[in-house]
């Protein structure tokens, strides 16, 4: 057996039933021939937000793989690479690499070397006998622990070297901890006694599939609920205990109770402080609960630290806290508190979300988006800047896993692979990416991919015709050299790749747009609607 041909034989023992890439790289074409799909992206950044979103939307179950060329199309990956290592999501990256001879002769880029900063673990495939520890060691990397992109480099000089050994290889299970029972209990001590705990909820409750018992807690201790982007969705937004979400913007009660708590207890997030993130209130008691002990006092001092899977340490707590409550507490009071506040908050924001204005009012084609589609059948996703903060606050998730949010780091065009992603891991949903002028002009030309793999996605596009967000930084340039402006008819880009597009002025066509959308991507076809919008700045934000 080669080494390209064990290589595969693990992808599809490993459950793999598709590879994205951009050639040549030979793993591509020996999956085709195990009956794994490849799927070939216009630019290598696409391929890797979309192996991201397939890992996201199995909770790390099913690793999203991406392949591509040594030299040019590994340097184009970095991006990516980088991108799923601050979002903490597991993605296998089988870059081709110099052969052995000349891998680490410079100017050639060596994937091994230069993405180790960016990545959970890289190594090069240093002969074909190697092909099994090597694969064990990077899936076993990926299916424990906090998530993150494992590299294997494939010398080119290796693929087609022939094994001297049988091929010997189990798929890799993943493993779980849980917290010190100490810890535990005084967890629970302080929760119990607390006056006005929060409970602050990241994207490790999905990867942990810990979405019954984040709300058990919660209706135990009638304790309100905020969630960071990337853990947006872990708690239904409908549910009365729920604050929404916080990223750069956000709604009202998130901020209020988070600044009026005497406790917060962070579950399956990592406090992260970020320009994108909402920023913690000083002078408050935090419980942190994170499976990377790298996350612990890192940007916050803990006062009680859990280490370990979040399902676990959820199961722990509510044993530790049934043992201290008689029965569950009324959640009456500070539901209306919470749902009061909302109503004040979103009554403030309704002439936005509803208003009649021509150019569109950007909230108001999100707000009759989510009006219109079926929000438990449908995943959907954000780009970097305005789209993300109109979006975040106001969109009200139901079920798990059904937003993908992000912000750690933010990449422009983002949101058209995860979306793509998505749709390949979940075909049955109405999976939508919500992107600006300016993300597209990044990743538009991937809409193409959208088409020809036959990925039936919607993209709402807003588009201003400006780099909106940097008006206010960009004055003088924009006066004298109209720096911040954009060009383009983005509809009809969709339609020249054989999509569905459409250009929307009018308020009255929104929904029906929206509609003539939906049943395109029904059809199998992918379909972006263009919304021309005000150049609006205003986020919420307190």
């Amino acid at each position: 057996m080669k080494a390209v041909e064990a290589i595969v034989e693990i992808l599809k023992r490993e459950g793999v039933d598709c590879i994205i890439g951009y050639p040549v790289n030979h793993v591509l074409e020996y999956a085709a021939r195990w009956d794994i799909r490849p799927i070939i992206v216009r630019q290598e950044r696409i391929g890797l937000h979309m192996a991201d979103a397939m890992s996201r939307m199995s909770s790390g179950k099913n690793i999203g793989v991406f392949a591509m060329q040594h030299g040019p199309g590994a340097e184009n990956a970095y991006g990516g690479v980088a991108q799923a290592f601050g979002e903490g999501v597991p993605i296998l990256v089988l870059p081709m690499g110099y052969a052995r001879r000349l891998a680490h002769i410079r100017p050639n880029f060596n994937s091994t070397e230069a993405m180790a900063d960016v990545a959970k673990t890289t190594e090069p495939v240093t002969s074909a006998d190697e092909v099994p520890n090597i694969m064990r060691r990077a899936f076993t990397q990926l299916r424990n622990g906090r998530g993150g992109p494992c590299v294997v480099e494939i010398p080119t000089d290796v693929f087609q070297e022939e094994m001297t050994v049988d091929l010997d290889y189990n798929p890799v299970s993943g493993t779980r901890y849980g917290p010190d029972p100490d810890a535990v209990a005084a967890a629970a001590d302080l929760l119990v006694a607390a006056e006005k705990p929060v409970i602050w909820a990241g994207q490790g409750i999905h990867y942990a599939e810990a979405w019954p018992q984040l709300q058990q807690l919660a209706e135990m201790l009638a304790v309100p609920v905020a969630t960071s982007l990337g853990g947006k969705s872990a708690f239904p937004e409908d549910h009365p205990l729920s604050l929404g979400s916080g990223g750069l913007a956000f709604p009202k009660q998130v901020h209020h109770f988070l600044h009026a708590a005497d406790v917060i207890f962070g579950i399956g997030c990592s406090f992260t402080e970020s320009s994108f993130a909402i920023a913690m209130p000083k002078g408050k008691r935090f419980i942190h609960a994170t499976l990377d002990p790298l996350d612990l006092n890192k940007d916050i001092a803990a006062e009680i630290c859990l280490l370990g899977d979040a399902a676990l340490t959820l199961d722990a707590l509510i044993a530790a806290v049934g043992e201290r409550l008689d029965g569950p507490r009324d959640q009456a009071p500070v539901a209306a508190e919470i749902a009061a506040m909302h109503e004040e908050w979103l009554a403030g924001w309704m002439p936005k979300l509803t208003s009649d204005q021509n150019p569109l009012s950007p909230y108001r084609v999100l707000w009759d988006l989510q009006n219109t589609v079926d929000k438990d059948n449908t995943v959907i996703t954000h780009d970097a800047g305005s789209p993300r903060d109109q979006l975040t606050p106001f969109w009200r998730s139901t079920k798990p896993l059904s937003y993908i949010g992000w912000g750690k780091t933010t990449q422009l065009g983002y949101g058209l692979g995860l979306a793509m992603g998505a749709k390949l891991a979940r075909p049955q949903a109405l999976c939508i990416n919500v992107w600006g002028d300016a993300a597209i002009g990044f990743t538009g030309m991937d809409f193409e991919t959208a088409v020809r793999e036959r990925i039936p996605i919607l993209s709402i596009l807003l588009n201003n015709f400006s780099m909106a967000i940097e008006l206010k930084i960009m004055a003088v340039s924009t006066e004298k050299y109209r720096a911040t402006d954009i060009s383009g008819n983005y509809a009809d880009m969709a339609k020249a790749f054989g999509g569905y597009g459409e250009r929307v002025t009018e308020v009255a066509e929104i929904i029906p747009a929206i509609l003539r959308g939906i049943v395109q991507t029904e059809a199998g076809i992918p379909a972006l609607l263009e919304f021309i919008t005000d150049k609006e700045v205003e986020i919420s934000k307190f």
